[in-house]
């Protein structure tokens, strides 16, 4: 496996996770720390809110995305140009401010003898988006993913999204957004088949 890709696995995550009380007391402490009473009326649920959601945001942790890329149909007659998924859903939290970052991916392949089930690649994305990282890590860990699993000629990946902690933060520049890619095989090598896909995408 690439050195680029250094994710928990589900085992790992679920033996260094908390305590659901010590997750619960520490909501309960940056309440504290904002400035309001975490035991008054409204706030009294919000930890056990907070920690479903972070459940539910973060729920990548318990997913392993190259059992999502097991599965291959041979079937294929023939195809071998790109196949490719466009614009979607990244909804992901980065990891210096857990903060949103929201966006689109364009994701496609060069598959060899086989291609895979194209809701698989959604999932990858989603599995890799549900985790604390930078938008880098994370172009580069879906690429990395799919091309160690599938074998394929070539792997490119674009992720476009905006920044909540720039955007709500810091320099409260709204409507930026960051664009990362990664390619890898025929896609980093070949810059008219690179320039297809950026063509597809609408960044050509």
């Amino acid at each position: 496996m690439s050195e680029i890709i250094k994710w928990r696995s589900p085992a790992e995550a679920a033996q260094k996770r908390p305590s659901r009380e010590a997750a619960l007391e520490a909501v309960r402490t940056l309440i504290a720390w904002a400035g309001d009473d975490p035991d008054r009326e409204g706030l009294k649920d919000t930890p056990k809110r907070v920690i479903e959601a972070y459940r539910e945001w973060f729920g990548g942790y318990d997913q392993d995305p190259t059992l999502e890329l097991k599965r291959v149909f041979e079937d294929v007659g023939g195809y071998d140009d790109i196949v490719m998924l466009k614009k979607i859903d990244v909804e992901s939290h980065c990891e210096h401010h857990i903060a949103p970052f929201l966006g689109k991916a364009y994701v496609a392949y060069l598959p060899t003898d086989a291609v895979v089930g194209i809701s698989k690649i959604a999932r990858v994305v989603e599995i890799f988006a549900k985790r604390l990282q930078t938008q880098e890590t994370m172009t580069s860990q879906i690429a990395e993913a799919i091309n160690d699993t599938l074998k394929p000629r070539g792997v490119a990946v674009l992720i476009d999204a905006e920044h909540q902690c720039m955007s709500t933060r810091g320099v409260h520049h709204k409507d930026v957004t960051t664009v990362t890619t990664q390619f890898t095989g025929a896609f980093k090598e070949d810059s008219e088949l690179r320039n297809r896909f950026l063509k597809l995408a609408g960044y050509g």
